[in-house]
């Protein structure tokens, strides 16, 4: 296998580079990142010295650089996951996430249909999406892998774009893909932009904690480690031409979060109870914030025998412990990315 990972050096591509670089079935990993602001070589410190490992700076944006990465390191498997992904920033700019989302996911799309053009078996084609792309729920229900479509931000409209695209190749060139749809993950190496990361930074700074409206959004969390192993899952065994919605069983309110990240926060730094909470803020509502997710994540545990293994409760406190023993980390990746 010479798998090539896009976004291996933002939140989810480093993880999961550092969770399948060791797999006896890797002969080569490429990893192609252009380094924006959420993305950083730190993130792949030790793993980046493995022999298996090669870095392609390379944006998905410029059609021939893509071409020539697939086809100079013989890519058999592609777990494409580069994108642009915070809604906030879809919002006040949309024009990058129509660029790299759809345009960028395009052009691995065609440099994947030339170079394996003629090759019977053996490649995969995995492009990884979000729970976003189907809308807002209400206060019951569950999404699944045929719920219609009904992004409601720039960010999550892109991504349908895309997901459509991967599924069109498919059907039309008989492209071998596989399309998976995750909810919110949390854990090492997120960008201090996304809620977990933003609300343990900010308690331990002691800086006022942002909660948009009433603080009672809800979101299905998954930790990325469990993640990782359902996209590994998926790449192997998932059925080509199908998708796979993967959950963490984990709904919490927006407002609840941060209460017990606060809560953590001052437990490890021997702080007075609720002495965190007092920095929490409510801030206006984002326009056309979804008010709930939640994936029905059945068909991976039934066809592919995935679960996670993280609850909330032990996957947050592994975050809160990582960042605090890495706030050096932070630091940089915040300062390179202002």
């Amino acid at each position: 296998m010479n798998l090539l990972v896009t976004g291996g050096a933002g939140f989810i591509g480093s993880n999961l580079v550092r969770h399948i670089i060791g797999r006896p079935e890797v002969s080569r990993l490429v990893n192609l990142d252009c380094l924006t602001y959420a993305g950083h070589l730190a993130n792949l410190r030790g793993v980046d010295q493995d022999a298996k490992y090669v870095f392609e700076k390379v944006d998905l944006r410029d059609k021939e650089s893509v071409r020539r990465v697939v086809r100079e390191h013989g890519i058999t498997h592609v777990m494409h996951l580069a994108a642009e992904s915070h809604v906030d920033r879809s919002i006040s700019g949309p024009g990058d996430f129509i660029q790299t989302n759809i345009v960028g996911t395009f052009n691995l799309l065609e440099a994947v249909r030339e170079a394996w053009s003629g090759v019977d078996g053996g490649r995969r084609f995995l492009h990884v999406s979000t729970d976003e792309v189907y809308g807002s729920l209400g206060a019951t229900g569950l999404f699944t892998e045929t719920t219609p479509y009904a992004p409601n931000s720039p960010y999550s409209a892109s991504k349908a774009s895309s997901d459509l695209l991967v599924r069109a190749y498919h059907h039309t060139y008989g492209l071998p893909t596989v399309i998976t749809n995750c909810s919110n993950n949390y854990g090492p190496f997120q960008f201090p932009e996304k809620l977990i990361p933003v609300v343990i930074q900010k308690a331990l700074t002691g800086k006022p904690i942002p909660i948009y409206g009433d603080g009672m959004n809800v979101r299905d969390w998954l930790y990325v480690g469990d993640h990782c192993e359902a996209l590994w899952e998926v790449l192997g065994r998932g059925r080509v031409g199908d998708t796979y919605n993967i959950g963490g069983h984990n709904e919490w309110a927006n407002l609840r979060i941060v209460e017990l990240i606060c809560d953590l926060v001052d437990e490890a730094r021997g702080l007075p109870s609720g002495a965190s909470r007092g920095l929490m803020t409510f801030v206006k509502d984002r326009p056309g914030h979804d008010r709930r997710y939640a994936i029905d994540a059945s068909k991976i545990d039934r066809e592919l025998g995935w679960r996670p293994k993280h609850t909330f409760e032990t996957g947050i406190r592994e975050t809160v412990d990582w960042y605090l023993r890495n706030e050096a980390w932070a630091d940089e990746v915040v300062r390179r990315g202002a």
